[in-house]
């Protein structure tokens, strides 16, 4: 296996870990989503995966998402965004831009008409501040789709928005009234 690919299989195993299933490596998150690289690399071991910590190391720094970060003294690691067990990022509220993106696949345009974003088992919907972004996101499962999210709107009805450390906006939820096409991007048929 080449390192590019085991870096991608790495990544892919600190997701599964850090925001869904910490239990299956033996882990215990903390309330605000850290453990300690040292239990990460035990955890990765006793499952098999055994790695090192500059390979660890190696994927937080060169991950185009921004998806994980190490704490400031190097000795814990977590996901910065997209969980599904609870954890507390203690992220606070901030004012977003006017418009946000949101990329998906046709096949859910339907269910969004319907009942808007909602989080499918994590604890926030995932937003872009911009088109690239939310394009690749909608990619990762077919054609995309991309969605225009009137955030302005939103916040002014109350809404709560919160950026992640990597740039991610998340919000609870995105009822169909605030959603639309981006212009001259309308799925074709």
């Amino acid at each position: 296996m080449s390192r590019k690919d085991g870096d991608r299989a790495l990544s892919k195993r600190l997701s599964y870990l850090l925001r869904h299933r910490p239990d299956v490596a033996g882990l215990a998150l903390d309330a605000r989503g850290w453990v300690s690289i040292d239990a990460l690399l035990a955890g990765l071991a006793r499952g098999g995966k055994a790695t090192t910590r500059q390979a660890v190391a190696r994927v937080v720094a060169r991950n185009d998402k921004q998806r994980f970060a190490i704490s400031d003294d190097g000795l814990r690691i977590r996901a910065n965004q997209g969980h599904s067990v609870t954890v507390d990022l203690g992220l606070e509220p901030v004012a977003p831009p006017d418009v946000l993106f949101h990329g998906t696949v046709s096949k859910h345009l339907d269910g969004i008409w319907a009942e808007g974003l909602r989080p499918q088992g994590r604890h926030h919907v995932h937003l872009s501040a911009d088109r690239v972004t939310a394009m690749k996101v909608g990619a990762r499962r077919g054609r995309p789709v991309l969605l225009v999210v009137d955030a302005a709107a939103m916040a002014g009805q109350g809404h709560l928005f919160y950026r992640s450390a990597n740039r991610v906006w998340l919000t609870d939820a995105v009822a169909p009234e605030y959603l639309g096409f981006d212009p001259g991007r309308e799925p074709r048929g």
